[in-house]
């Protein structure tokens, strides 16, 4: 049995993950103490995360632990660096990478971002669900979730809630 790929990602409204400049500020609009919109639970399931270059270095920009430091990661990049511990820089084809790890033993694969990544991953047609969180904020312009250039996918609803603050989140799964 192959290991599913999850993409677990907020937007706005009207489908940026980033405001201009990389902004992330709109996320604090549901920010509330004791209320992560399930990522815990999610990330239980998760033992290897993929995600881009650049959203590796937004996340290190913050000042904060790499919050993925006990699982095997793939940063994709174009530019070689040495393994780091459990992080792996990874410069070669992205499906070639993810058809290889969906084959071995282990728990789900976690997309991170960022959008260059998610393009490319629903371009060969390889990730198997996303759960959504839509922030309650129209941000505009920014950098967009999901970019034109793939066929289209189905999806088939597992779940939908909606939380006091407005977020509203939706797990669907992607039907082959």
């Amino acid at each position: 049995m192959s290991r599913k790929l999850a993409l677990f990602i907020a937007a706005s409204v009207d489908g940026y993950i980033a405001g201009p400049n990389d902004d992330l500020s709109f996320l604090s609009v549901v920010e509330q103490e004791g209320e992560d919109y399930g990522y815990a639970e999610f990330t239980k399931d998760v033992d290897t995360v993929i995600l881009g270059r650049k959203t590796y270095d937004k996340v290190m920009s913050m000042g904060i632990q790499f919050p993925y430091a006990d699982k095997k990661t793939y940063i994709i990049t174009r530019t070689p660096q040495p393994t780091q511990g459990l992080i792996n820089f990874y410069t070669g084809d992205l499906k070639t990478l993810v058809d290889e790890l969906k084959q071995q033993d282990g728990k789900t694969i976690f997309c991170d971002g960022g959008a260059q990544v998610i393009h490319l991953l629903l371009q060969h047609n390889l990730i198997d669900e996303i759960t959504l969180s839509v922030i309650p904020v129209l941000l505009g312009d920014g950098i967009r979730l999901f970019n034109n250039g793939f066929n289209m996918q189905r999806l088939s609803l597992i779940s939908a809630n909606s939380y006091p603050k407005g977020l509203v989140q939706m797990h669907y799964k992607l039907l082959k």
